[in-house]
């Protein structure tokens, strides 16, 4: 569910357009008056704004934000400016074909999102990329990370709730045995976590804890390394609760000295539209103050009141 809030009554995309440009003209930009607008309008106005703007003007907006924004707020808001797919395949590509590859973007993108997701997304990247985006992760990932991230992107996973108890058993008892080598068996792994469906390894995560008296995160944690336990958690706790584990890294992101303000961009702006009512309600009930609060904390100036904009109310 969204947190977005369209005002009753919104402007025109032509009239938001010229509100846009003249907060460009003078001296320096109305950072203010930019963020009034666009962090309060949905995907289908935002690209209609682009497009009057570039008919209007003659130039893109996107170019002209680049220009006359900075810092975080500059970044957050170009990326909200994409649709999702084109949004997903951006910050693919930047880290992916990074001076410093992002793997922890890589793999939150990647094996977060829903078989229908992946296939919008794996357009968008040969749309707004020119490459195939296995072909990117074959060249830039390695290891068992990128065995997982191809396999992932590149199988058909059922997206109901419906699962077979006998295959969950099965699966589980699987999981178990390649777990318990020495060193995790990572064939059984990568083709379980790539094939099943989200219900499906939910239930095998309830089936193992209850079986052998023993979380399956741990035997992952406890057997695999780095990028690859890193994206075999990512899948199992996005098959049990999305919103948790986005609360989860929010949490992180802010947590400690200093903020990873790309990941809290990244998160905001990519969810905003989506589930950040669930994320919120989790954040709360997990850490026991509100993500609007957290977020006005770490953050200053407009870069806040743009994030803000997109958490909606303080509940």
């Amino acid at each position: 569910m969204s947190t977005l809030k369209i005002p009753l009554g919104a402007p025109s995309h032509r009239e938001d357009a010229m509100q846009i440009y003249r907060a460009f003209k003078g001296i320096g930009c109305d950072a203010g008056a930019i963020v009034n607008i666009l962090a309060h309008r949905d995907a289908t106005q935002r690209s209609l704004i682009q497009q009057e703007f570039e008919t209007a003007y003659t130039e893109e907006l996107r170019k002209r934000l680049s220009s006359e924004l900075t810092g975080h707020l500059r970044k957050a808001v170009l990326l909200w400016m994409h649709e999702q797919g084109a949004r997903d395949a951006h910050i693919l590509k930047h880290a992916l074909r990074g001076t410093v590859k992002d793997h922890k973007a890589i793999t939150e993108i990647i094996c977060s999102r829903t078989p229908s997701q992946i296939g919008q997304l794996k357009r968008a990247y040969f749309t707004h990329v020119g490459a195939n985006l296995d072909d990117d992760i074959e060249s830039e990932a390695s290891g068992h990370h990128k065995k997982l991230l191809l396999a992932f992107i590149s199988t058909s996973r059922y997206e109901g709730p419906e699962y077979d108890e006998v295959l969950v058993e099965n699966d589980a008892k699987a999981l178990h045995k390649a777990a318990k080598k020495f060193g995790l068996s990572e064939k059984t792994f990568i083709q379980i976590f790539s094939e099943r469906s989200r219900a499906h390894l939910s239930a095998v995560n309830v089936y193992y804890n209850k079986t052998f008296k023993k979380p399956l995160e741990k035997a992952i944690r406890d057997e695999a390394h780095k990028h690859f336990e890193c994206a075999l958690k990512t899948i199992l706790r996005c098959a049990e609760s999305p919103p948790k584990f986005y609360a989860k890294s929010l949490r992180k992101a802010m947590k400690g000295l200093g903020t990873a303000d790309t990941t809290l961009i990244r998160i905001v702006v990519t969810r905003a539209e989506i589930d950040m009512h669930y994320i919120k309600a989790e954040y709360r009930k997990k850490y026991g103050k509100t993500l609007n609060d957290a977020v006005h904390s770490e953050t200053s100036g407009h870069y806040r009141s743009f994030l803000l904009a997109l958490l909606g109310p303080n509940q």
